[in-house]
Order: C-alpha cells, then sequence, then structure tokens
C-alpha cells in the first residue's frame, strides 16, 4: 500500500459504519437510536444498519404480495392467527413449540432469569420438542408486510386522524402515513391510545409523549399501561432495524427502564396479553449456566427421593420478539428440514447413482467447483463459501446442472451481481436477482402447486439474505429441489433482521465447502488480511492501493473530488462513471449526502429542478427495503422522475422521489454490496472512527476490482477497528429451531 501526500494524483479512503455521525440530521428512528448509546443491546446496534433504515423502514415497496389463491390464504391464516391471540388474553400464548403459558408466569419467569436463578417450572413445563421429520411440503410463504404507505388510507379517515393529530399538536404531515399504519378508525384509536403514533415510522417516544400529554391531560404520565405496551413494541421494532429477530427479556427489560416505563415487566406483560409480542424459551446448548435449586428439589436430594427420576436442569434464555419475525424463522427452519430431508439417503456406496451424472460432472470439473458438485449430487442444500474470485465455482455448478438438462436458477443480490453470474456461468437465462425471483419478473416461473419450476437453486450474496426474503426462497423451493448457498462471510449481513447464512454456518447442519480459490492482486491481498483480523501492507507497483491522509471532512470531500474527476482516471484509466465512492453514512460532514453534492457540482453540474436532479445524475433508487439498484436520470415531467436503472426504465412518481432517490456517486458499504467497480475511493473522515468494524472495511475495501483509494483521516482507528472490532452479534432463533429437526453433521 503506497502513502503518499496531498498530490494531484494520488488517491484514497478507509472504512466506517453505516450510521449517522453524531450532530447530523436524522431521517430515520433507527438513525437516531444508532446515537442513542445509553439504549444497551436495543438501540445502540443500529449502527451497522442505520444507512439502510432511511430507505428500508417505510421508505420504499415491499415485493408485492402475489395473487395467487395460496398466497392470500396464507395472508388469512396469519391475520386469524392474531387475532385468535387478541381474543385470548388470558390463555397461553402459541407460536410453534417455544412459547410460555401465562403471561403471569412469564413475569415469574423473566424475573427469575434477570436475577440467575431457574424459571419457574410452571412457566417452562413444556418438553423439548421431539425431532420431527420435514413436512411432505412446506407451509405457504410468510410474505413480507405490505409498507404501510402502500396502503393508501381513505381520504376521509386521513382528515379525521389530521384532526386528531392538530389537537395533540402534532405534525399534519404525520397524518396519512398515521391512518397506513393504524387502518380504519386510526382516529379513534389515536385518541384511546395516544401512543399508538409510534406505529409511525420516524416517531420516537418522547415525541409520542409529548402528543399524549396534550391530548390526555392530568391523565397522561409515565406509568400509563398503554404506553409501556407501545415502547416495548417500539423497542422490538428498532431491535429488528438492528437486525434482532428477538430480544433477550433482560435487555428489553433494561431499555425499557431507560425509557422511564417504571415497570417494565408489566409493560412486557401487556404486550404479551395484547398479542403484541410473543415469549420463547430456548434451551441454552453447551453453556455453563448455575441453576439454583429449589428447598423440595434439595431435600429430595437428602431423602434420596425421586433422584433416578429427576431430569437434569437445563439452563435457558427468555426471549421476547415480533410475531412477524418469529412466524419467518419458524418457517425458514421447517423449509429448511424439509430441503436437507428432501432428497433419498444412499444406503449402498457401491450402486449405480440414478438420474443425473453427476459423478461425471465432477470429474469434469477441478479443484474446489468438483467438490462442490459432488456435495450437491448427494444433499439437498450445501452451504459454500470464499470471495469474490469463487464465485466462478457456482458458476461452474450451474453449468454443469445445465449441462445434465436440470432445472436451475441462480440468483444473486444485485443486477451487477447477475450480469457477472451470468458471464461466468455462461448459461443463458439462468441468473436472476433474489428480488427479480421472488417477484415473478425473472427466472423460470412457479409450477401448479405454487412451487419454482427448478430442480436447483443457487443463491449468490448469502449472507444478505434476512430471513423473511429467505423463508420465502426455501418455501417456494418444490419437492426433491437442491438448495446451494453461496456468499463471502466476512461482508456486512443483511440490511434486514436475522443472520441466516451466519446462523447455517454455526448449526453444522449440512455439508460445507470452503473454496480455495484466493482473491487476487494487491486489492485482494488486502482485504484477504482484513479477513482475519490483519491490516497489512501491501506492494501495489502500479498504484492498486493507494492512502490519502487527511486532516478534516472538508480536505477529505475535496480529495475525494479531485481523485474521482481526474487522478484516477488520468494515472489508473478508469473514467469517473466507473469510480465509486463509499463513505460509512449518508449525514455528517463527509457522509454521502456531502460527497454527492460536491461530486454534483463537479461532474453534472445544474439546478436542480426536479427535487434536487437534473437529467445525467448519478442516482440510487430504494424501491424497497434492502433493495438498491443503481442508474441515471433521463428526464422529469408531470408523470414523475424518469429513470434508467439497469438497462430498465422506471418511473418514481414525484411524491416518492424524496424518499426513494439519492444521488449515487457516494454510497454507503450496505448499498455497495454485491457490486462491484474497477475503482473504488472509500472515504473516511475523522468522525467515523467509533463506527469501524472489520465487516464493513472489509466490505468496501472488496467492492475494488483494480483500485482502491482509501481517504482516511481516522489514523490508528482503523487497524484497531480491524483487529478488534468483528462483528456485533445479533439475537436470532434459527439455530434453536433447527436444533431438534436437523441433526448436525459433520461433512
Amino acid at each position: 500500500m503506497s502513502t503518499e501526500p496531498a498530490a494531484a494524483e494520488d488517491p484514497g479512503a478507509a472504512a466506517a459504519e453505516e450510521a449517522e455521525s453524531p450532530g447530523t440530521e436524522k431521517a430515520a428512528p433507527d438513525a437516531e437510536a444508532a446515537s442513542d448509546t445509553g439504549e444497551s443491546k436495543v438501540e445502540g446496534e443500529n449502527a451497522e444498519n442505520a444507512e439502510n433504515t432511511e430507505e428500508a423502514k417505510g421508505e420504499g415497496e415491499s415485493a408485492e404480495l402475489s395473487e395467487t389463491e395460496a398466497e392470500i390464504a396464507a395472508q388469512r391464516e396469519l391475520r386469524e392467527r392474531i387475532e385468535q391471540r387478541k381474543a385470548s388474553k388470558q390463555g397461553p400464548i402459541d407460536a410453534g413449540t417455544k412459547l410460555s403459558g401465562t403471561a403471569a408466569d412469564l413475569l415469574a419467569a423473566v424475573r427469575a432469569v434477570e436475577s440467575g436463578e431457574k424459571p419457574v417450572a410452571s412457566a417452562f413445563r413444556e418438553p423439548e420438542p421431539a425431532r420431527r421429520p420435514a413436512p411432505s411440503r412446506a407451509p405457504e410463504p410468510v410474505r413480507p408486510q405490505q409498507p404501510a404507505a402502500d396502503r393508501a388510507p381513505a381520504q376521509e379517515t386521513v382528515e379525521a386522524v389530521r384532526a386528531v393529530l392538530a389537537e395533540g399538536g402534532a405534525p399534519p404531515a404525520l397524518a396519512e402515513p398515521a391512518a397506513a399504519a393504524l387502518g380504519d378508525g386510526a382516529d379513534g384509536q389515536l385518541r384511546a391510545d395516544p401512543w399508538q403514533l409510534l406505529r409511525v415510522t420516524g416517531v420516537r417516544p418522547e415525541q409520542a409523549d409529548g402528543f399524549a400529554r396534550a391530548l390526555l391531560g392530568a391523565e397522561c404520565g409515565p406509568d400509563d399501561e398503554r404506553r409501556g405496551r407501545a415502547i416495548t413494541v417500539w423497542l422490538l421494532e428498532q431491535a429488528a432495524v438492528a437486525g434482532h429477530t428477538a430480544l433477550d427479556a433482560a435487555a428489553l427489560s433494561a431499555a425499557l427502564g431507560q425509557r422511564a416505563v417504571p415497570d417494565p415487566e408489566a409493560a412486557v406483560q401487556g404486550a404479551l396479553a395484547e398479542g403484541d409480542a410473543l415469549v420463547f424459551q430456548d434451551a441454552l446448548e453447551g453453556t455453563e449456566v448455575p441453576v439454583q435449586r429449589t428447598d423440595d428439589a434439595a431435600r429430595n436430594e437428602e431423602s434420596g427421593e425421586d433422584g433416578a427420576d429427576a431430569e437434569p436442569e437445563r439452563p435457558v434464555r427468555v426471549l421476547i420478539g415480533l410475531e412477524r419475525y418469529a412466524l419467518a424463522e419458524e418457517s425458514l427452519a421447517d423449509g429448511l428440514a424439509r430441503v436437507i430431508n428432501s432428497l433419498p439417503k444412499e444406503t449402498d456406496e457401491t450402486a449405480e447413482p440414478e438420474g443425473p451424472d453427476w459423478k461425471g460432472a465432477a470429474a469434469r470439473a477441478s479443484g474446489s467447483a468438483a467438490e462442490l458438485i459432488r456435495a450437491v449430487a448427494g444433499h439437498g442444500l450445501v452451504l459454500h463459501s470464499g470471495g469474490e474470485e469463487a464465485r466462478a465455482e457456482p458458476a461452474a455448478l450451474v453449468a454443469a446442472a445445465a449441462a445434465l438438462d436440470l432445472r436451475v436458477c441462480a440468483a444473486a443480490h444485485s443486477a451487477d451481481g447477475r450480469r457477472r453470474l451470468a458471464r461466468a456461468a455462461g448459461v443463458e437465462g439462468t441468473a436472476v436477482t433474489v428480488a427479480g425471483l421472488l417477484a415473478g419478473d425473472e427466472g423460470p416461473g412457479r409450477d401448479a402447486e405454487g412451487a419454482l419450476a427448478l430442480d436447483l437453486l443457487v443463491v449468490l450474496d448469502a449472507p444478505q439474505l434476512d430471513v423473511e426474503t429467505a423463508a420465502m426462497l426455501v418455501e417456494s423451493l418444490p419437492d426433491g429441489a437442491r438448495l446451494v448457498l453461496s456468499g463471502d462471510p466476512g461482508v456486512l449481513w443483511s440490511a434486514g433482521p436475522g443472520r441466516v447464512f451466519a446462523d447455517l454456518l454455526s448449526a453444522r447442519c449440512c455439508p460445507q465447502v470452503v473454496s480455495r480459490t484466493p482473491d487476487p492482486g494487491p486489492v485482494g491481498e488486502l482485504t484477504s488480511g482484513i479477513g482475519i483480523g490483519e491490516l497489512n501492507q501491501v506492494e501495489a507497483p502500479g498504484k492498486e492501493v493507494v492512502l490519502v491522509p487527511v486532516r478534516d471532512p472538508a480536505e477529505a470531500i475535496h480529495r475525494t473530488v479531485q481523485l474521482v474527476a481526474d487522478s484516477v482516471p488520468r494515472a489508473i484509466g478508469v473514467p469517473a462513471e466507473h469510480t465509486q465512492v463509499i463513505t460509512p453514512g449518508h449525514g455528517g460532514a463527509a457522509g454521502t449526502r456531502a460527497l454527492n453534492a460536491a461530486l454534483k457540482e463537479r461532474l453534472n453540474p445544474g439546478p436542480g429542478r426536479f427535487g434536487g436532479f437534473d437529467p445525467d445524475d448519478r442516482v440510487a433508487h430504494v424501491p424497497a427495503p434492502g433493495r438498491t439498484t443503481l442508474g441515471r436520470v433521463v428526464r422529469a415531467d408531470a408523470e414523475g422522475l424518469h429513470l434508467e436503472c439497469d438497462g430498465a426504465p422506471v418511473v418514481v412518481p414525484q411524491e416518492r422521489v424524496e424518499r426513494e432517490v439519492r444521488h449515487g456517486w457516494a454510497l454507503t458499504a450496505h448499498q455497495a454490496t454485491g457490486q462491484r467497480w474497477p475503482a473504488v475511493v472509500v472515504v473516511l473522515p475523522g468522525d467515523a472512527a467509533p463506527a469501524l468494524s472489520r465487516p464493513w472495511v472489509y466490505t468496501a475495501f472488496s467492492r475494488a476490482e483494480r483500485h482502491l483509494s482509501v481517504v482516511q483521516g481516522v489514523e490508528q482507528a482503523l487497524p484497531r477497528a480491524v483487529a478488534e472490532r468483528p462483528w456485533k452479534d445479533r439475537t436470532t432463533r434459527l439455530q434453536t429451531l433447527l436444533r431438534p429437526q436437523v441433526p448436525a453433521t459433520t461433512v
């Protein structure tokens, strides 16, 4: 890595987490939560995903619900389950086999766990679920909830809500999203429970408190049970923004206490009784946790009674979660078990294999690609891990399967990943994007039962799968189909909740093929070291990697513009349109907003007559959470902003431009995941140091193919982050749900 002062042809940058810098504007609740350091595990972990939630929660369109009867039935069943739970407030809350009994039992259990004692026996008397075979057909897919912004409320409902908001001193702009979030009778719901305003994306507890005080007057107080329930749900939503599918009961209680809820356990109990949240108890495997014995147990031991029949105490953790993610995670576990167990087991290794000649296909391949083909031949689910060059191995698998006349499809996270996959596989029509496959816009289509018409599905960029997307994919597979999940374990996890790929790697429930193909060149050598926690200097005779030190954000912006517009094109031969800037977050003195403004002024100046955009502006379109497509502005008219994204025309209505479209010369690392450019400039201003982590640095640096410039003002914080900050863990249940269904494998 060459280090040079601020010379005209020097490129540069480094790394930082995906969070708004302190003191910058906060357009989404999670961005604020990321800077709210007192919120423990619930809000303090949102840094890694904060830039996604500006686009993600309520700022885009989710995948459209399918019109097939099966999917409609699935949605109806989901609504019925919620209504049944609300109708039985005093009864046990049921969800799979992991829920507790009554709310009173929960309260005792939570207190016991917080004090270090074993949970009350009556709370968790359910036996461990017996290992069950995979169902012959997966349940209907769990679809992500349609964004409230897309369910247009009636105008009279909006006006009624606006009147209530005016009484409480809330901005009238919240009327439409509040009406969409709460549905018919939203005005009455807000009058009866003003804290329901927290259901609206962007509203924070202190704002809801002010609204409640204005409406309720003297009746309003911090101990109001309605407030406790609403903040409980809000905290669980914030936890989902940070990637958790559930929260430890003790962590949730602590966060409620920090939000001035006087009785956190009662607040949780109320949310459970209303069906707003669910409770789970999961056995802790391989963890030594002291379990205190009851007096009766001690007396029995002394007297020798019941000693032979007594079961050993098993430590458990009590988790609280939202039903949406609980259903998705349980559905995903069931679907994976079906995929793993659906292929017939070979009992005679000497017998001639039936069906496709996988053995011959493996013989024609070499190295890790041959190993991958052999693993797929005998297993329904296979995991494949490796860097950018290792993507050639699943591509070889796709080509081999197509040559065997199998119906095969390969899905990547981005359109750029799809194009690279198509070139590597060389099989026309097999490469799609995950979003396009699920929406039915790309891929083989579905059979009469609603399953994808294929024999093998290969998913690249698997770390980007959240639990809902993964459940939809797995449940769309027909019986007997094979699934390969491939990805780089070092990159950032999904924008949505869950850590599907990492959980499956840890569960060891299927064969895992680790690629032996290294990424080439100085950039590959640098990122390989980062992956194991080492930031090494590398030899870069052709200026493949260049470090540009800067003193402040203003200098960082100046040097970045100079690099993109002049230095990299002249010294490296990569034009500005093929150079991508990556920075920690959208806000801050050197975030995407500031960098895009400076780059637009230099590369495509204009008045920005349509929402700040002009023809030929480089843009990032975010139509749905976690989905970023890059393109350029074509024109603007009364119909909206006309874009060209990945070669396809896109029209964004005027009212959606502000929340769906950003300038795209500078992106965050999460937006850049799954894509690569000939040259990348990573910008690390000094205020980004607290947000740096190894996955962020690895993701940002590895987006470069030929040249990487690191404009860095964080000094020694960069190597410390690479060495000392691996992953911010996420609380998930996938491993626990898989354990009774799928035995661990050593393959």
